[in-house]
């Protein structure tokens, strides 16, 4: 099937078309049916599945059937977790907009930056707002906006605005919406309170879950090297030069770290920058922009990056610090291999984290082999865990104990003459 066969207007439909999109990918051959009809949706899809188009397609085309109004009302509401991906969102949606007969008015805003010029944008209304939901209440406290029009609500990588602390800032923005709207959730994963809240917003949802398979799996090699923690960056480097790569994205688990890592690559020759939450709006849209451009080599980066970021033709991504869930995982290696294209994924594991990155593996359900470079062998050996000490204790993650394995070495002790 074709974009011209879900019911889209000949303007968007050339949109598409002039951005690539040619053929729906399965998250937008069953959203956009449902978002059309006004259905409520519940959507969860694998990282660069295609779900921003899934959305903003049919969010457009309801918005041009609707009658236009003197001043600009918000009539579509895309709330998103990041500033990063709220410009994402933004740019697709307004590519997408560009051939409307009836122009759309649509307002980018987040924090980090001045409001006085958002607030200077949203003079005369908008039609349709991305914002982050911090910045959207500003904005509403200074009257820059009114959301009582509303009549589309969209939550996009709603997992990741629970885990970044937005509840009560959601619970806000909803309380100053219509009753009356359609809600549309789309998310990664729904852990039990992302289903709590779908739960509480939908209104008879069409449920949609695009699982995995060889068509829409992107196509990524994942490699698993073996290194001494203290060999972690000596053995960056020597792969940036030695692989010949143009472009990485290196995670780590701090800002701190960021910043170390990415000054001993400078100091070495190699273009490295870091990139975190600590930097200024400006610094952060340079950053990305020059990594895009291929003025940067490496980009070292914290789990910021993980969602909501489009590079295209990123060769490779590298987990320098483990990530600390396998969802997590999931979502770093998935800034290569899009859009079509192969990547390289990569993560240095230690004696340390060896038991860690077992335990992404069974939850991914992968078992890769284990790799050593010449010159870099680790020498350090991992701690046998508690299991293998004490049989009997039970299973657990990692070295560390239990609250319970304590409890029961505690009473076998007791019992011990």
């Amino acid at each position: 099937m074709l974009f011209p066969e879900l019911n889209l207007s000949s303007a968007l439909v050339r949109a598409a078309t002039e951005l690539g999109f040619v053929t729906p990918t399965p998250i937008q051959l069953e959203a956009i049916p449902a978002v059309l009809r006004g259905a409520d949706l519940q959507a969860c899809a694998q990282t660069g599945s295609g779900k921003t188009a899934a959305f903003a397609l049919p969010l457009l085309q309801r918005l041009q059937e609707q009658p236009a109004h003197t001043p600009r009302r918000v009539r579509g509401l895309i709330l998103v977790p990041t500033r990063e991906l709220a410009a994402q969102v933004g740019e697709v949606l307004r590519s997408l907009a560009q051939h409307l007969p009836q122009p759309l008015k649509v307002a980018v805003v987040f924090g980090g930056v001045s409001i006085n010029p958002q607030m200077m944008g949203l003079r005369g209304g908008a039609d349709l707002v991305v914002a982050t939901p911090g910045r959207l209440l500003d904005l509403v406290a200074h009257n820059a906006l009114k959301l009582g029009w509303v009549n589309t609500l969209i939550l996009d990588e709603a997992d990741r605005l629970l885990d970044l602390g937005f509840a009560d800032e959601l619970a806000k923005v909803l309380a100053l919406l219509p009753a009356k709207r359609q809600t549309l959730l789309f998310s990664a994963t729904f852990p039990e309170a992302v289903q709590a809240l779908a739960d509480r917003l939908l209104t008879d949802p069409v449920r949609i879950e695009v699982a995995a398979t060889p068509d829409t799996t992107p196509a990524i090699v994942q490699r698993v090297i073996q290194v001494d923690a203290t060999q972690r960056t000596p053995l960056l480097r020597h792969l940036v030069k030695t692989e010949g790569w143009q472009r990485v994205l290196v995670f780590v688990a701090t800002q701190y770290d960021a910043e170390r890592v990415a000054d001993k690559l400078y100091k070495t020759g190699i273009f490295a920058t870091p990139f975190h939450g600590g930097l200024s709006q400006g610094a952060r849209t340079q950053v990305l922009d020059e990594f895009k451009a291929e003025r940067w080599e490496v980009v070292v980066t914290t789990d910021l990056a993980a969602r909501g970021i489009d590079i295209a033709q990123l060769p490779v991504v590298l987990n320098y610090d483990l990530p600390r869930s396998p969802v997590d995982y999931l979502h770093r290696i998935g800034r290569t291999g899009r859009a079509g294209e192969t990547g390289q994924a990569i993560s240095f594991v230690s004696a340390g984290t060896e038991a860690h990155f077992r335990l992404i593996e069974k939850r991914q359900h992968l078992s890769l082999p284990r790799e050593q470079i010449a010159g870099f062998e680790p020498t350090e050996v991992e701690a046998p865990s508690v299991a293998a000490q004490a049989p009997g204790t039970g299973g657990i993650k990692g070295k560390r104990p239990s609250k319970k394995d304590k409890l029961r070495a505690a009473a076998a002790q007791l019992r011990s003459p």
